[in-house]
């Protein structure tokens, strides 16, 4: 039996979507069967691979690297999901969009720092004017509400993606549950 390529990753987040996607536990057992994991923070690959068969996608667009890197898990995936509030709405990332960009990052690196108050230019990636959610800019098959989404919802919609079926989750999850 082939095993589908599944894809993971956190944008501007908190990464609860994913903690809620180990919180399976033992059904992650009965998905291993059916998924090879290929790309996200709990694999040591660090750039995309091409043929992704389902993309779960946490967290808002904040920057530049988090546009670059959605665009390339569309380009690169059959089945691209919305996972978690942020990512289907932006929600607590975007509190920052009633602020200027340099008034975020002179509150963040030079009022709020004990030391080297200064912004960095190097190892940040230069934040967009706004926070937004991911289909603003790509494309979305499926969403996934929850603050986090509960484990049961997002592995009833894994299972449903498995068997080639568009999973309905608006009974088992909803925005900010």
């Amino acid at each position: 039996m082939t095993k589908l390529r599944l894809a993971t990753t956190w944008l501007d987040g908190c990464s609860g979507c994913h903690m809620s996607f180990l919180d399976m536990d033992e059904l992650l057992v009965d998905l291993a069967g059916q998924i090879e994991v290929v790309y996200g923070p709990l694999v040591d690959r660090k750039d995309v691979p091409e043929e992704i068969d389902i993309a779960l996608v946490e967290g808002a667009v904040s920057s530049e690297h988090d546009l670059e890197l959605v665009r390339k898990l569309r380009a690169n995936s059959r089945i691209l999901v919305s996972l978690g509030d942020c990512a289907v709405t932006s929600n607590v990332p975007a509190m920052r969009n009633h602020f200027p960009v340099k008034q975020v990052l002179e509150c963040g690196y030079q009022q709020n720092a004990d030391r080297n108050q200064s912004i960095p230019s190097d190892v940040i990636p230069a934040l967009l004017p706004q926070t937004r959610p991911i289909h603003e800019y790509i494309p979305v098959d499926v969403f996934i509400p929850g603050c986090p989404p509960c484990a049961k919802a997002i592995h009833f919609a894994l299972a449903a993606l498995l068997k080639g079926e568009t999973p309905d989750v608006h009974e088992l999850t909803r925005f900010g549950a």
